[in-house]
C-alpha cells in the first residue's frame, strides 16, 4: 500500500487495529522469557501501546510510524513518564533508525505490502538493524479462516517464508488470532525469526 494515507485513518478514527491494549501474543512471548529485555524497535507502532508496554517491562524502546498523527498520540500517551521509550515519524522502507536492536516487533506492518519483493526488502531491513542473534516478532494476517472482505491483509506461509528466509532464520511460525476478545477474531500468524549465523542454504532437489 505505497500510497495509503495512514494519517487519514487516525484523523477519522478508523483504527480497527488499535485496541489500546498490548497485544496478547507479544505479552505472552515476552513473559515466557523467549525475548529477553534489551534495545527494541517497533515498526508501525501506531499510538504506542505495545512500545510503552515493552518499555514498562525493561526494554529500551524506539517506536516508529509513517503517521505523524499516530506519533503525536503515542507521545501524548507517554506523557512525562521517566521510561526508556521514544517515538519518531519514519518510513522504515526509506530510512532505517540508528541501531542495532536486540528485538524488532511489528503487529500488522509487514503484511500490508502486497508486492513480494517489498516484503522481502522489509525482512532484509529488519535483519540489517538487528544485533547478531537478534529476534524479530511479526504478527501477520493469515489465509486461514472463513471468507471476509474486511480486516487485516491475508498472507500465506509461502508468502512469509519466501520473504523472510533469505535474510533470517524462522524460529517459530504458528497460528494465532488477532484480537482474541472478539466474537470472530481474524486468523493470524505469529512469526518469530532470528538473524542468521550462516546464509540460508538452497532447497535440496530430488
Amino acid at each position: 500500500m505505497p500510497d495509503h494515507d495512514w494519517n487519514e485513518h487516525y484523523a477519522s478514527g478508523q483504527m480497527p487495529w488499535d485496541s489500546n491494549e498490548p497485544d496478547p501474543a507479544l505479552v505472552a512471548t515476552v513473559e515466557a522469557g523467549t525475548i529477553p529485555a534489551g534495545r527494541a524497535l517497533e515498526v508501525g507502532c501506531g499510538t504506542g501501546t505495545n512500545a510503552l508496554w515493552l518499555a514498562a517491562h525493561g526494554f529500551d524502546v524506539l517506536g516508529v510510524d509513517v503517521s505523524a498523527l499516530a506519533i503525536d498520540r503515542a507521545r501524548a500517551k507517554m506523557g512525562d513518564g521517566a521510561i526508556a521509550c521514544r517515538f519518531e515519524v519514519l518510513d522504515f522502507l526509506k530510512h532505517q533508525p540508528e541501531g542495532p536492536f536486540d528485538f524488532v516487533f511489528d503487529r500488522g506492518c509487514f503484511h500490508v505490502f502486497d508486492a513480494p519483493e517489498v516484503r522481502a526488502r522489509f525482512a532484509a531491513l529488519v535483519a540489517a538493524v538487528l544485533t547478531p542473534g537478534g529476534l524479530w516478532l511479526s504478527l501477520i494476517g493469515s489465509t486461514e479462516g472463513a471468507f471476509r472482505d474486511t480486516g487485516p491483509p491475508r498472507r500465506s506461509v509461502r508468502d512469509i517464508a519466501s520473504a523472510v528466509e533469505p535474510s533470517l532464520e524462522i524460529v517459530q511460525l504458528r497460528s494465532i488470532h488477532f484480537d482474541p476478545h472478539l466474537d470472530m477474531p481474524p486468523a493470524a500468524w505469529l512469526c518469530l525469526s532470528r538473524v542468521r549465523a550462516v546464509p540460508a542454504q538452497p532447497s535440496t532437489g530430488s
